[in-house]
């Protein structure tokens, strides 16, 4: 089972496809499709339809049907970006495997004035940050003078493990950006169902370039945090909560493709 801190500190609420056309947007609260443990088990197939994600958040990051690029949701606009570092806006009827979205509201705002590299604007955040056991939305909108970044391409049937996916991603550099970086923290024990620590997506202002972040350097810029204590989470058919893999090969793949940021 997913660490039982978890569910004491969250209200989670587990969904079935069915259930979703009676759930609503609420403040406070994180939408989930699949867990990350599925995800990384090859559970690549979309379950839920964009249309559906954006009637419960408008902030938010994931993947898309068949492990088909990085996925950013920001202001209620869904995007897909490519192996290329290249943008496109994704229609409400595509799918998606795994994603993740909140109706951004903020608690905490404070301006930022760097250079900061990668590890400093997550000191920074995380210093914003008042109870550990929760999980938060965030976002900074600024400059960043670089991202390092990277996106996967699409995988076809019979699917590979995400070892090979992971071993064939393409990693790009964004220079000279202006944009916005969206994505979440959650706590250590949230292992299993998404990324302990830090998970970040970016986009350029024009919605041209964008991906899963690596690396980057901060310039200037406003972050803004969102805590939320209520977790819905929608669970694809044949995909259970089963005792996460914790050992150490499954650790290493999991830092060396969605650790921080």
């Amino acid at each position: 089972m997913i660490d039982h801190r978890l569910i004491h500190a969250l209200d989670v609420e587990r969904l079935r496809r069915d259930d979703l056309e009676a759930e609503a947007r609420e403040p406070g609260s994180i939408f989930q499709t699949s867990t990350l443990e599925a995800l990384l088990g090859g559970a690549y197939d979309g379950d839920v339809t964009f249309a559906d994600l954006a009637a419960r958040g408008d902030l938010g990051l994931g993947t898309l049907d068949g492990l088909d690029g990085e996925m950013i949701a920001v202001d209620g606009s869904f995007y897909r970006a490519g192996t290329d570092g290249s943008v496109r806006p994704i229609a409400p009827d595509e799918r998606t495997p795994f994603a993740v979205v909140t109706p951004f509201a903020p608690d905490v705002e404070t301006d930022v004035e760097g250079p900061l590299d990668h590890a400093g604007l997550l000191e920074r955040i995380e210093s914003l940050v008042a109870d550990r056991a929760l999980c938060y939305a965030v976002r900074f909108d600024g400059r960043l003078e670089r991202v390092h970044a990277r996106s996967v391409p699409r995988q076809r049937r019979p699917y590979p493990p995400f070892s090979q996916v992971a071993a064939r991603q393409v990693e790009f550099d964004l220079d000279g950006l202006a944009g916005t970086l969206v994505g979440f923290r959650f706590p250590d024990y949230a292992q299993g169902l998404n990324v302990p620590g830090y998970h970040l997506h970016v986009i350029s202002e024009d919605r041209s370039r964008g991906g899963h972040v690596l690396d980057c350097r901060v310039l200037e810029g406003r972050i803004r945090i969102d805590h939320s204590s209520r977790l819905h989470m929608e669970l694809p058919a044949g995909v259970e909560w089963t005792e996460p893999d914790t050992s150490a090969a499954k650790q290493d793949l999991i830092a060396g493709t969605e650790g921080e940021g």
